[in-house]
């Protein structure tokens, strides 16, 4: 577009939407005014935006016009309602919750895998799930290279994943266990703190959880291949933040684990942190607050023929989040794509 755009934050009180307002400020977004919404009870607060307070408005149907992306993460009861507006407004939407992640009419996209899927936009652009995301980064790479058969993924998912609650649930069951007290679970059907949950979202009923079929159908429709078979077991472990990953892949054809290591050294988003002889691996605690997807732990797995074994890291609430999301209207710009082919396809 000609102009630098207007810019909302949808969610802005939450965690990942505060996150959003420091990485659009740090990464000096072009945009001309940058607004930030709410529910009615957030009104009127102040949030920072770099050296600014901004005054937080409440969300309605009616706020989006001269508004040119919106970027939400208010939850997806919250997106169903709003985002087609925003949309008929000709503002584009990047939304943050899963409302609209398997929708035919909204591309779900990883900057540094799809960024074409852009090109048929409607309005509305899902940001996928927070596990997807880093593994994505990871394996694209590979798949393009050697073609992905199979995917086993097994997920360690810190409580920031949950939320500011879930953040302050490990943080009140730590305190009261040291305190000899029994810690009460309000967030977890059980305690979290030195604990591990196998259980994230609502379980289906083909047993599998929401979050692990998340990964399944996200990575699909993100690789546009429903050839590439997918399993996931997620899990919830006592970590502020940072997911972790163990991935197996097995491919068409052979690629050992130098070649790997060669290939994502030089793939966007992606660092190599692996030498296992100095214990270098990617740790969540010690990769919080960086963009990046970091592996490590690369390995032939001997069981099969052509598979390989590697460990995934990244910051859930920034490069599983909010991160991505500005990379997407970062993307918009890049490709002059901040307009609204159709106004009314998401208003029935």
């Amino acid at each position: 577009m000609s102009r630098e755009p207007t810019v909302a934050v949808v969610g802005a009180t939450g965690a990942v939407g505060r996150e959003m307002l420091k990485i659009l400020h740090a990464r000096e977004f072009p945009a001309v005014r940058v607004l930030a919404f709410a529910s009615a009870r957030s009104a009127g607060c102040k949030i920072p935006f770099g050296d600014e307070m901004l005054t937080v408005e409440e969300l309605k149907e009616d706020v989006f016009e001269g508004i040119d992306i919106a970027i939400f993460s208010a939850g997806g009861s919250t997106s169903l309602k709003f985002s087609p507006h925003a949309a008929n407004a000709g503002c584009v939407v990047v939304d943050n919750s899963s409302a609209w992640r398997m929708d035919d009419r909204c591309p779900l996209v990883v900057p540094e895998v799809n960024p074409e899927h852009l090109e048929k936009h409607q309005g509305i652009i899902a940001n996928p799930n927070c596990s997807t995301i880093q593994m994505v980064v990871v394996l694209k790479p590979i798949h393009d290279a050697v073609r992905i058969r199979r995917i086993v993924v097994s997920t360690y998912q810190a409580v920031s994943g949950t939320g500011q609650k879930g953040i302050e649930e490990l943080e009140r069951q730590v305190r009261d266990l040291f305190n000899g007290r029994e810690p009460e679970n309000k967030v977890y059907p059980f305690r979290i703190a030195f604990n591990i949950l196998p259980h994230i979202d609502v379980f289906l009923e083909n047993d599998y959880t929401k979050e692990e079929m998340k990964m399944v159908n996200e990575t699909v429709k993100i690789f546009d291949d429903p050839s590439v078979k997918v399993t996931a077991t997620c899990a919830r472990v006592p970590v502020f933040y940072g997911h972790s990953e163990s991935v197996n892949v097995q491919t068409e054809k052979k690629m050992t684990p130098k070649e790997a290591r060669i290939l994502l050294s030089r793939s966007l988003g992606v660092v190599v942190y692996d030498n296992p002889r100095n214990n270098m691996y990617p740790l969540p605690g010690m990769h919080a607050g960086e963009d990046s997807a970091f592996v490590g732990r690369i390995r032939e797995d001997e069981s099969i023929e052509n598979g390989l074994n590697m460990w995934i890291v990244a910051d859930n609430v920034r490069k599983g989040a909010a991160l991505n999301a500005v990379q997407i209207a970062e993307e918009l710009l890049t490709r002059d794509l901040v307009r609204v082919p159709d106004k009314t396809v998401f208003i029935q």
